[in-house]
Order: structure tokens, then C-alpha cells, then sequence
């Protein structure tokens, strides 16, 4: 397990919980080095000192307010404790809520907490209360001089700290172009609903999130591999003729698409596939969008064959 971030207490009441915390985060993604294209060499960066020009230690940069123009205040990490002692030192709860009342856009970041040293009774003790009650404690907290809001919530064994955005964080959606909420203002029929309804009850499960996997990660890992195999190890790959799809500009028949995905089984994506649930529907719109063209140009031409007069050979036979 990683060094613990933070050490401190869980307070509510008159109960302290000695815990240590944890990261539960562990991003799937790349370290890329920055090369010059010319030579393929490292790309460097520096901390400098902009009226000397000169590069500066880590161990000599401190951090400053500037509360007038070029005038600067020095905060040192022994300042930012003194601030607020309590905070920087103690998960302090303010409520418990029922889990789903806290909305999903607020979730940040997830960490592990431990219990410290003997505090390993009364921490199971909030694990168990809160299982049993089926609820979360919002508190305050601060780590690495940040303050932030989050909530304590039972995850099997452990207890897991989950920052959130204060509200204010949010951005607010009105300069978004967004259709009108209810039927008749997004243009939406109820029989549309009702087919969307019966797809979606198609495709629900219990969430298990060990089925879904970053599949853009190996697909990458993938093509490295490839091109050391190949040797392509200095090569820059050249752009490709391939772009993104183009939106249909034709109107399609949403129910007709969601027929369509019933009738393809819409929830096969739950038998052991890893495929994305709006694959079939995806389909099913490009395989739409590319029908009515065919059959637009198929009625054309039987018209045009309807109107277009006989052989002159067959026209004397007649008369």
C-alpha cells in the first residue's frame, strides 16, 4: 500500500476516529515523453527565476500571495496548518444523509481511510452504523492545504472518503443549446417514449464494474506494441484518409430505430459482451440513413422506366 496522504481523526460529536488516508485512484493512463521532431530529443522544462533568467531548485521556491501589484506575502506549509488547525487535522462530519441524496455530479476523487492506531473498534463501529443505516457523512475536510467537502461511506470493509465539488463549482447549463423539457416541446410522441421505454427495460442489469474496461487504453498499448515489432520505433505515422462520421442530415424515424433494436435483442450487450449498449442502435440509425437513399433512388427509377416510351419496333407492331 502507498504512503498515507493524510493522518488525522474522523470527529462527529465527541467521537474521534484515528485514520490515515489512502488513494483509492489508479488512472489507467500514459506517460509520453516531449521529443524535438528534428532529432528526437528530450524536450526539457525549467523553473526559472524571470528576473535572473536562472533555474531554480525545488527546495528554494516557496509559495507567495501577491495581495499588491509585485508585493507578495510568504506562506510556508507550518502557516497554512495555523490557519486552522482543526480542519488540517480532522475529517470533521456535519450530517448524515441517505446515500442517494447526494447528486452524482458533486463525486470528485475516492480514497481509502485506515484506521490509526487503536482506533480500529471505533471505526468498524461507523462502518457498521452507517451500513445499517443506509447512510453517508458529509464533512469537511482539508488535504494538501485544499479544503474540501466529501462524504464517508461504507465499501465493504473499509471506509472510503469521496471529495465532491462545492455547488458553486458547477457550471450553470443555461448558455447550453438544450431542447425543452416534456414531449410536446422536444418534439418527442408518447408512442416514442413507450418504445424507448420497453428498450430500456431491455438492457437493464445489475451494475457490475468489472464488465467494462478502458478499451481505448489497449488498443493504444496495442499499437505501440505494433510498431515496435515493426521496427517504426523513430517513425512519425503519417495522417490517415480516415475521419470522423458525418451526421446525417435526413430526419430519421426513431421508432422505427427502436423497433429495430428490440427486434435485434437491444440487451445482448449483457451476455458477455463487452460492447457498447448503443451499439445496435448506432447500427441500426446508419443502416436506416443508408436505406431510404436506395429506395428513394429505387421508386425514381421505376417511375422513369414507367414514363419512358416503348422501342419505335414495338410500336409498329402494335399499330
Amino acid at each position: 500500500m502507498a504512503r498515507a496522504l493524510w493522518k488525522g481523526a474522523i470527529s462527529f460529536g465527541l467521537v474521534n476516529i484515528p485514520v490515515e488516508l489512502y488513494p483509492a485512484e489508479d488512472r489507467k493512463s500514459f506517460k509520453f515523453s516531449m521529443l524535438d521532431k528534428r532529432d528526437l530529443s528530450p524536450v526539457g522544462y525549467k523553473r526559472y527565476n524571470k528576473a535572473s533568467g536562472k533555474e531554480v531548485a525545488w527546495e528554494n521556491i516557496v509559495k507567495g500571495y501577491e495581495y499588491e501589484k509585485d508585493q507578495y506575502v510568504v506562506l510556508s506549509d507550518e502557516d497554512f496548518r495555523q490557519a486552522n488547525v482543526k480542519a488540517t487535522q480532522t475529517i470533521d462530519i456535519r450530517a448524515f444523509v441517505a446515500a442517494e441524496e447526494v447528486p452524482p455530479e458533486l463525486y470528485e476523487s475516492p480514497y481509502y481511510l485506515a484506521p490509526g492506531p487503536r482506533g480500529e473498534k471505533v471505526y468498524a463501529l461507523l462502518r457498521e452504523t452507517l451500513k445499517a443505516t443506509g447512510r453517508v457523512a458529509v464533512a469537511e475536510v482539508v488535504i494538501r492545504t485544499t479544503p474540501h467537502l466529501a462524504v464517508v461511506a461504507p465499501n465493504g470493509k473499509a471506509l472510503m472518503l469521496d471529495t465532491l465539488r462545492f455547488e458553486d463549482e458547477l457550471r450553470d447549463p443555461k448558455g447550453l443549446d438544450l431542447p425543452a423539457e416534456g414531449l410536446k416541446g422536444a418534439g418527442v410522441t408518447a408512442k416514442e417514449v413507450e418504445l424507448a421505454k420497453r428498450l430500456v427495460d431491455d438492457m437493464t442489469e445489475s451494475f457490475d464494474a468489472s464488465r467494462y474496461h478502458n478499451t481505448y487504453h489497449d488498443d493504444l498499448m496495442a499499437r505501440i506494441e505494433e510498431k515496435i515489432k515493426a521496427g517504426q520505433t523513430k517513425e512519425i505515422t503519417a495522417a490517415g484518409t480516415q475521419t470522423a462520421p458525418r451526421r446525417s442530415a435526413q430526419i430519421i424515424d426513431l421508432a422505427d430505430l427502436l423497433k429495430q433494436s428490440l427486434a435485434n435483442g437491444g440487451g445482448n450487450v449483457r451476455k458477455g459482451t463487452s460492447a457498447d449498449p448503443r451499439t445496435s442502435a448506432t447500427k441500426a440509425s446508419a443502416k436506416a440513413a443508408a436505406a431510404k437513399p436506395a429506395a428513394k433512388r429505387a421508386r425514381a427509377t421505376k417511375r422513369a422506366r414507367a414514363a419512358k416510351p416503348a422501342p419505335a419496333t414495338v410500336q409498329r407492331k402494335r399499330a
